[in-house]
């Protein structure tokens, strides 16, 4: 008999928080929001902020999606490193979403504050290190753009590495100074649930089958024919939006994790900072609040959700030893593994905006492994869209770019 959960631990560790009912009526707001993750709560907030009659949907329970499997590490570095992306897309979009997400990290810290959540939000290190010697050479690159463009960032030699994290088979690494990690599915309920006091409506287990788009106001209907009427519809349902969107924007990939039993270890090196390295897929871990360790990674392409779970074992499995060779004797006993889907783009970056396809509709898919910083930087852009507003990282996150 296999006692491990194969729920992920956000779920397990904090239990039903807060319940909402399904839509059973006919209403009108001035924006919709479908989907009741991190980006749906986030954009919800702004749109409360900004004074709109907001309403908000989810076809599950609150946060039952790609929040409740997120690893909730909150980095500015994007899936593709800088040097890369400044070659791709031009100095001035890849320095100014690199600093984007730099400054989400703050004001989520200042969200947290605002609606005293608690949701173990920390600040922390980022360290980056070399999975591989021949590695090292575009990792120094790396270092020096991000310097360059006033980073704070230092560059760590594999024996400082040794000594300051107890790691073994690093070849060196870039130390940022701007992190933190957070419980996104606790932290969701709680900009949900504060946000209601002020007035937003919330409705899980309302399943939206179909849209009628008009220019200046939508029309959606429930799988009970309820009907929703509002002036925007904003999209913020991940990878889901593969199914309503004909062009090929996206690869989703099933990304693996563990967590480990309480450790009586003191692993109080590693508290204050994320780790992750340049292997292909790369892994990526940190400690949790209550003495474990979480390590992620094993990246699949995804095809179905039985397939992607069948691999749980094996993906166990892998990541254990990957943990032994980097980490040796932490004491590592897996608690928890899950799977979760995630999308990766062409260049590491999200979809905000508009689509042609879809009239009075706005889209913040913040895919890659920045969906939560990505989401905070929506933020700021739906307000200014809905005010018809410019944004300067428009071009750079919108749909055919």
């Amino acid at each position: 008999m296999n006692l491990k959960s194969s729920e992920p631990f956000w779920l397990v560790k904090n239990g039903l928080l807060n319940s909402y009912p399904s839509l059973r009526t006919q209403i009108k707001a001035d924006m919709l929001i479908v989907g009741g993750g991190i980006t749906g709560s986030l954009i919800a907030h702004q749109c409360i902020e900004d004074g709109y009659k907001t309403i908000l949907v989810d076809k599950r329970e609150i946060a039952n999606g790609s929040t409740s499997a997120t690893t909730s590490m909150l980095q500015y570095e994007i899936d593709m490193p800088l040097y890369k992306l400044i070659s791709e897309i031009g100095e001035n979009g890849a320095v100014k979403s690199y600093w984007a997400c730099h400054e989400a990290i703050d004001k989520l810290e200042a969200l947290v504050r605002q609606i005293k959540s608690d949701s173990g939000y920390k600040r922390k290190d980022s360290l980056y290190f070399a999975a591989r010697r021949k590695d090292v050479s575009w990792l120094k690159k790396e270092f020096n753009a991000r310097k360059k463009y006033g980073f704070s960032v230092q560059w760590l030699e594999a024996p400082e590495i040794r000594q300051k994290y107890h790691f073994n088979n690093t070849y060196g690494g870039i130390l940022s100074s701007q992190g933190a990690s957070m419980d996104a599915f606790r932290f969701t309920h709680d900009l949900l649930a504060y946000n209601q006091k002020r007035g937003l409506e919330i409705y899980d287990k309302t399943n939206i089958e179909k849209v009628n788009y008009q220019k200046g106001n939508i029309e959606a209907r429930t799988e009970y024919g309820n009907i929703i009427k509002a002036k925007k519809i904003i999209y913020c349902n991940g990878y889901e939006s593969v199914n309503m969107i004909k062009d090929k924007f996206v690869n989703l990939l099933s990304t693996f994790a563990i967590v480990s039993e309480r450790n009586d270890q003191d692993l109080s090196y590693l508290n204050s900072t994320l780790v992750w390295n340049t292997a292909k897929p790369y892994i990526y871990m940190r400690t949790t609040d209550d003495n474990r360790i979480l390590i992620g990674g094993g990246d699949e392409k995804f095809i179905n959700t039985e397939k992607r779970d069948k691999l749980l074992l094996k993906k166990q499995q892998d990541l254990e030893k990957q943990l032994q060779d980097i980490f040796p004797d932490p004491g590592f006993r897996t608690d928890f593994v899950w799977a979760g889907t995630f999308g990766e783009t062409k260049d590491g970056l999200p979809y905000i905006g508009a689509h042609p396809d879809f009239s009075s509709a706005y889209f913040v898919l913040g895919f890659g492994g920045n969906g939560i910083t990505f989401s905070v930087t929506g933020m700021d852009m739906v307000s200014k869209m809905l005010e018809g507003k410019p944004h300067p990282l428009a071009d750079y996150f919108k749909f055919k770019r």
